[in-house]
């Protein structure tokens, strides 16, 4: 991929990605208008490079590994009932991991609560952790969130969250997996 040529502008939309001999790149023609706003180039051709050596599990590994509802949320983009997961009123100092990969998503301090339900954060842990994606489904134009490294359905960001970026990642804590930080990791 020495060769690819990667132009990107901003749009009202989003972020639109132009690429010349896109015939000999069918890898990357999914990030084609999948990105966001908040995606940089450099964070597109970062996710592009991690879509190409992401993670990927079988069907009958995921379904013996993971709870009903862990599979559900994570690879049939469901959403669990609000106020339901172990992680919308969790406290804890640590951070949080996909439950199909463990890729660190979010972390402890950037955790607020939202009162929707779901456990909320206002940023992802790293620049390349989570993709986002444009959602139409319900009827809705809403931005989904899932996990850059497998493709795992995490939820949906909103542009209604704390300062100072203004943003609310809602998440499923059936997506989660939660770490403790150590007290030699703190000091």
């Amino acid at each position: 991929m020495a060769n690819f040529l990667l132009r990107a502008f901003q749009t009202r939309n989003g972020l639109s990605v132009l690429c010349n001999n896109i015939a000999q790149f069918p890898e990357v023609k999914h990030l084609i208008g999948k990105t966001t706003s908040s995606t940089s180039p450099l964070r597109c051709l970062a996710s592009c490079g991690r879509q190409l050596a992401s993670k990927k599990f079988s069907e009958a590994e995921l379904k013996k590994r993971l709870t009903t509802m862990q599979y559900y949320v994570t690879q049939q983009k469901g959403t669990e009932h609000p106020f339901s997961g172990k992680y919308d009123k969790h406290t804890a100092a640590g951070q949080y991991e996909c439950v199909v990969c463990g890729e660190v998503l979010f972390q402890s301090t950037d955790k607020f609560d939202a009162m929707c339900g779901w456990p909320s954060f206002n940023k992802t842990a790293t620049k390349t952790g989570v993709a986002e994606h444009i959602d139409t489904t319900y009827g809705m134009i809403r931005t989904e969130v899932t996990c850059n490294c497998c493709g795992s359905h995490l939820g949906h960001v909103f542009n209604d969250g704390p300062p100072p970026t203004g943003l609310r990642y809602c998440i499923n804590s059936a997506s989660l997996k939660f770490s403790k930080i150590s007290e030699s990791d703190s000091s």
